[in-house]
């Protein structure tokens, strides 16, 4: 089991570049994959994705490649074009003010945008090979990370299912006690009407017929079996985040019908423990990936 809470970092300088590279996720219901790459590194934003997202299920992931050269290559142009326009149109403003155009120095044209272009060409391949190891070494803290929450909500988790799994065993112990006081209830009743001309057939009659209505042994085997699918999960699924919500949703539902059913105060003190077992599982899937 993994949280979706993780973070890992990792810096490094390879001969005259800078690099760093940071994970950092927090909960969300499917997978919500944000990269940010130097522009041109983008054309590996495809393949980052797939390496990222075949470990992760949800979670809301910002992955941020940083990259700094000091020795770029760089790549200088000019735009001849574009300086003889800047010239012809600064001479019309120099011969307004009744200048001559030589009076227009080289430097002022140059200056103008476009008159000189600078560009480094970088390689996104070679430098991924400069990237990968210091990408490895911040995914693994990262997974390590989420993991060694995931531990920790785990055992949270099962600690919870052991206090649901006490709570159905009192519930099945309770269940001979609450048929007995449905059949005290009915016999007070005939008393009541009949007095001491009491009928047994119609009291067992009564008591069956009250049984089916009121007994919670349904309600037990289907609570002690959403409890077992609960285990199952948080134990044997890798993500179990969003099957654990539906499990709860199920069982918190026999606990209901539990309560409704109920004639004793201690069953009514179970019922409440076990609704808050289920409440703090349903937040804690929340975390879970």
């Amino acid at each position: 089991m993994n949280s979706m809470t993780g973070y890992g970092y990792t810096e490094r300088i390879d001969g005259s570049t800078e690099i760093s590279v940071e994970f950092r996720s927090v909960n969300s219901r499917f997978l919500d994959l944000n990269i940010t790459l130097p522009s041109f590194m983008n054309p590996l934003e495809l393949d980052i994705r797939q390496r990222v997202s075949a470990k992760i299920a949800r979670g809301k992931l910002d992955l941020t490649i940083r990259l700094h050269e000091n020795n770029a290559a760089a790549v200088v142009t000019a735009d001849t074009d574009a300086a003889v326009k800047y010239r012809d149109e600064i001479a019309k403003i120099a011969a307004a003010l009744g200048k001559s155009a030589d009076d227009i120095p080289l430097s002022l044209i140059i200056a103008q945008e476009g008159v000189l272009n600078i560009s480094h060409r970088y390689d996104p391949q070679v430098y991924w090979q400069k990237v990968e190891p210091v990408f490895n070494e911040a995914f693994t803290q990262f997974l390590e990370s989420r993991t060694r929450e995931g531990a920790k909500l785990e055992a949270d988790l099962l600690a919870k299912l052991d206090t649901l799994d006490s709570c159905a065993a009192s519930f099945r112990a309770f269940q001979p006690e609450m048929e007995g006081r449905f059949k005290e209830i009915i016999t007070a009743k005939f008393k009541e009407l009949v007095g001491d001309r009491i009928d047994e057939n119609k009291i067992l009659e009564e008591t069956a017929a009250m049984l089916i209505k009121y007994t919670i042994n349904e309600e037990i085997v289907r609570l002690s079996s959403h409890l077992e699918a609960l285990r199952h999960e948080i134990q044997s699924n890798p993500v179990p985040g969003k099957r654990l919500d539906f499990f709860c949703q199920e069982a918190n539902r026999e606990v209901n019908t539990i309560g409704s059913k109920n004639q004793f105060a201690k069953v009514s003190q179970l019922v409440v423990t076990a609704k808050d077992a289920l409440e703090n599982i349903r937040e804690q899937a929340k975390n879970v990936e």
